[in-house]
């Protein structure tokens, strides 16, 4: 009995153990079936994709941190400074501008630009009444401005040191914040519009707009700095704030050969000549024929600093507008006859009162109605077109003449150093029409800026050698070199001219542009202007006086010339000459002769 209930609960006991073995290889086969699970029914695929998921999050992390730390972390730092600075151009100072005896005509001096933030200003109607009492103005313009919702706004560029010290006291005083000065340049001309065609100007920005200004603005612009100073997250410069500075470099200064007395001098008599000669423009040029520096030049209108929208007078006509030269041209007409060896200043010619030229008499304007022998002297003395069309067509002839014209540096660019140069319309031997020689042998069927003429009479005067006209001298301490032409002309056809052209001050139609006591030697022009619609204008003339001093060893050369005025040039233009040779004379300390 005994024995069956220990047998009893032997059983009892396997039973319990069979069925508890049995559910927990039930809860082992469930759990290794689960993905990532091990064992019988299970397998490693949800471990391996779980750890790809999490080694790739990791991965695009580490590369995320990379390209903000490596790669975009120039410009996360240029954007971080960007809300917490501001940057500023400190601008370089502009070379001086000197004329030939160190006079400062364009000089550039140290003054403000006005700014506020808006931002800190708490009394815009305060700021504002005082800015209207010290810079002027309207006070609504100022609270238009000073209520922006920004944190920077210009108030007033390139204020003079003293008002602007003025304001900075007054804001002081009445405690009023939210305007701040930063350190500019301005440009100043000592002598005002004298010279302001020549020099130009700048805008507010300092770069050259017209003129030298312009010509040499990569010479005179220095290289900018900047300031970079610490703000608030507002805008608001943080007092005793970092900032950094790139220091501006200065520009280059520059030495012209103008002498600023004689360059007002030529102004003054060229504006009043155009007055009283009813004439539409006019124009003057005084160079050193043996160097080519010019030393006053000046075409009308004159500029005016105050009035920079008139365009036409920002121009110098010498160099920028064409014209037929009229008899002044008579002197490369006859040079070129000479160094050919086809005349000299003595040989004789029959001329007839009138020559045809293409399908037109020439004719004098003396009205002579009779032939006559001439030299060549005489021809120059008479200033006789008929003459001169005769050498061209019958002496001369076109390919001699062309040459001649190439060798003067007739239609070609002078290579003078300020904008705006013009080559001139001159026709080659292949486009001659039959009146095209004729005519330029006295002077008209070509157009030229007239710096040509210049140019060439200076190499009359220098002993045969084109030189380049300039005004620049010199660029800091290093002398400027300028390029040297060709030798034109011989000294025997030197001495000719000269001796012609003497005679023509002294005997001809130059009488009145002679300056007494001095040697000069040099020519009239009357030239006819064009019409548009064709042919000439009627009693409109270009007149002009070309001639250089003394003449065995020239000093000085100058060019007047009047547009568009009913006068012969010995009635009209000589007397301009005149004056400003006289002057010319005096202030260089050219001695006279006798």
């Amino acid at each position: 009995m005994r024995h069956r209930d220990q047998q009893s609960r032997a059983k009892r006991r396997n039973q319990s153990e069979a069925s508890y073995d049995e559910a927990s290889r039930a809860r082992y086969r469930v759990r290794a079936s689960r993905p990532g699970g091990s064992g019988e029914g299970g397998s490693d695929r949800g471990l391996t994709l779980t750890r790809r998921v999490f080694l790739g999050i990791m991965g695009a992390l580490a590369a995320r941190l990379a390209w903000l730390q490596v790669i975009d972390a120039p410009n996360l730092a240029a954007g971080a400074r960007a809300q917490t600075s501001n940057k500023v151009t400190l601008q370089a100072k502009r070379g001086t501008i000197y004329d030939r005896n160190g006079n400062a005509l364009a000089v550039s001096v140290e003054c403000k630009t006005i700014y506020a933030n808006p931002r800190e200003i708490s009394d815009p109607s305060g700021v504002s009444n005082v800015l209207v009492d010290v810079l002027g103005g309207e006070k609504s313009d100022y609270m238009d401005l000073l209520t922006q919702d920004t944190t920077f706004i210009y108030i007033s560029r390139q204020v003079d040191q003293e008002v602007a010290d003025e304001l900075s006291d007054r804001l002081s005083a009445g405690e009023l914040t939210g305007v701040y000065f930063l350190p500019d340049m301005k440009r100043v001309y000592p002598y005002g519009n004298v010279g302001a065609q020549i020099i130009g100007f700048v805008g507010v920005d300092g770069a050259g707009l017209s003129g030298l200004e312009l010509y040499y603005d990569d010479v005179l612009t220095g290289v900018d700095g900047e300031m970079l100073f610490e703000t608030g997250r507002d805008g608001t410069p943080v007092a005793g704030g970092a900032s950094e500075v790139t220091e501006a470099v200065d520009g280059t200064d520059l030495v012209l050969g103008l002498d600023v007395d004689l360059q007002e001098s030529a102004e003054r008599i060229i504006e009043e000549a155009v007055e009283t000669y009813s004439a539409t423009s006019g124009s003057i040029m005084l160079t050193d024929p043996r160097t080519g520096e010019i030393i006053a030049a000046c075409s009308t209108p004159l500029a005016d600093l105050s009035n920079l929208t008139d365009y036409e007078a920002l121009n110098l006509k010498l160099v920028s507008s064409t014209r037929e030269p009229g008899s002044i041209f008579k002197v490369i007409t006859t040079s070129i006859g000479i160094e050919n060896g086809l005349f000299d200043k003595d040989t004789v010619y029959y001329v007839p009162a009138r020559v045809l030229v293409g399908s037109d008499y020439v004719t004098d304007v003396d009205y002579r109605s009779y032939d006559m022998e001439m030299t060549v002297t005489e021809m120059m003395r008479r200033s006789s077109n008929t003459a001169m069309a005769m050498l061209a067509q019958d002496v001369i002839g076109a390919d001699a003449f062309s040459e001649g014209i190439a060798r003067f540096g007739i239609g070609k660019k002078t290579g003078i150093d300020f904008p705006g140069e013009v080559e001139g319309l001159v026709r080659q031997p292949e486009d001659y029409d039959g009146a095209t020689l004729g005519s330029m042998g006295f002077g008209q069927g070509l157009a030229f800026p007239m710096v040509q003429i210049v140019r060439a009479y200076g190499a009359v005067a220098n002993g045969g050698t084109l030189l380049t006209p300039h005004f620049v001298t010199h660029r800091g301490e290093e002398k400027v070199t300028w390029p040297e032409g060709d030798t034109i002309i011989s000294e025997d056809t030197r001495a000719q001219e000269i001796e012609m052209m003497r005679v023509v001050m002294t005997e001809g139609t130059g009488t009145n542009a002679q300056v007494e006591g001095y040697d000069f030697a040099g020519k009239t022009g009357t030239g006819e202007q064009a019409a548009e619609t064709g042919g000439y204008l009627a009693n409109s003339f270009v007149s002009s006086v070309c001639g250089f001093a003394n003449a065995d060893d020239p000093q000085i050369l100058v060019y007047v010339g009047l547009d568009g005025t009913p006068y012969h040039s010995s009635e009209s233009t000589a007397h301009a000459f005149h004056d400003i040779a006289q002057q010319a004379c005096t202030v260089l300390g050219i001695q006279p002769v006798s």
